[in-house]
């Protein structure tokens, strides 16, 4: 009996209808903390998933999202969404690339073979006695000028279609922009974040990038040259790009100069995207300047 009245007390201090009562509620606010954090948590990865096909959408390859509140699982899939801008980026611009050498080639050859032999026939014609001094004369020596001019153009474009083969080197930028300082002296340069920056490239390829970023600046009226970091910026003071024209400046045969022939920028592209890097405008210039390039690296 003594045994029955202890246990009956001990039953009797816990309480056990209460006890389990009281389980039950925590139970349930636990679920429903679980279920609301499992709905804002579903909202959260559909909003990432919106901002990553807007980003795709609207071209912007540099997007980047963070993977703070991810399981790991998730964490390394957004890791992957994260690089896959950048894959994205590079294979439309190796494609655009070779869309763009395809067809300067064929543009090239076709042109050339109808060009070259005007340029010949109407060369012979001016040595001819009967057409020297007659009226004749200024007429064939206009087509023949034409010619000559046209096929001289169309030869600065074969440059699109017979790049030299890159070969690539580990190119200290400190010593490189000192070079290309030498070509400028009449800039204000300033060359930051290059101490120990060494990158992976053809250096002589790099040259001509560089170089021509440094002319189109120039001929814009830039007096200020800043170059630095490693994903290197380079920017300018000059004449800033027009919005209308930002999209197609890197478009074969597209110039806003009076005697430009379209093929710097196209090329200083088609140098980088071969390279595994790459070539781009800027949205945003750099504090105190008008015009920035970003030159990306293998």
């Amino acid at each position: 009996m003594l045994v029955i009245d202890l246990l009956a007390s001990s039953f009797s201090l816990f309480n056990l209808p209460s006890l389990w009562e009281g389980l039950g509620v925590g139970f349930s606010v636990f679920f429903v903390l679980l279920f609301l954090f499992f709905v804002r948590h579903q909202r959260s990865l559909r909003q990432r998933a919106y901002l990553m096909r807007e980003a795709i959408r609207n071209r912007d390859w540099s997007f980047r999202l963070n993977t703070k509140g991810l399981t790991s699982g998730e964490r390394a899939m957004q890791e992957v969404m994260n690089d896959l801008g950048e894959i994205i980026h590079q294979q439309v611009n190796q494609r655009e690339v070779e869309s763009w050498e395809r067809l300067t080639r064929v543009l090239t050859h076709e042109i050339m073979n109808s060009t070259a032999p005007i340029a010949s026939i109407s060369q012979s014609l001016l040595r001819r006695d009967d057409v020297v001094g007659t009226p004749l004369e200024a007429g064939i020596r206009s087509i023949n000028t034409t010619a000559t001019r046209l096929i001289t153009f169309v030869e600065s474009y074969r440059k699109l279609a017979q790049l030299q083969q890159p070969k690539p080197e580990d190119v200290r930028l400190e010593t490189f922009f000192a070079e290309v300082q030498r070509l400028y002296p009449q800039l204000t340069w300033d060359v930051v974040g290059m101490d120990e920056v060494i990158v992976h490239t053809d250096p002589v390829l790099l040259q001509q990038v560089v170089v021509n970023l440094v002319k189109n600046a120039v001929e814009a009226g830039a007096r200020r040259i800043k170059a630095g970091g490693e994903s290197l910026l380079i920017s300018n003071d000059g004449a800033p790009i027009p919005a209308a024209d930002r999209d197609s400046i890197f478009i074969p045969f597209f110039t806003t100069k009076h005697r430009g022939t379209g093929i710097g920028l196209a090329l200083s592209r088609q140098i980088m995207v071969r390279q595994g890097g790459d070539l781009e405008l800027m949205d945003q210039p750099e504090t105190g300047y008008t015009v920035t390039f970003r030159l990306s690296f293998a």
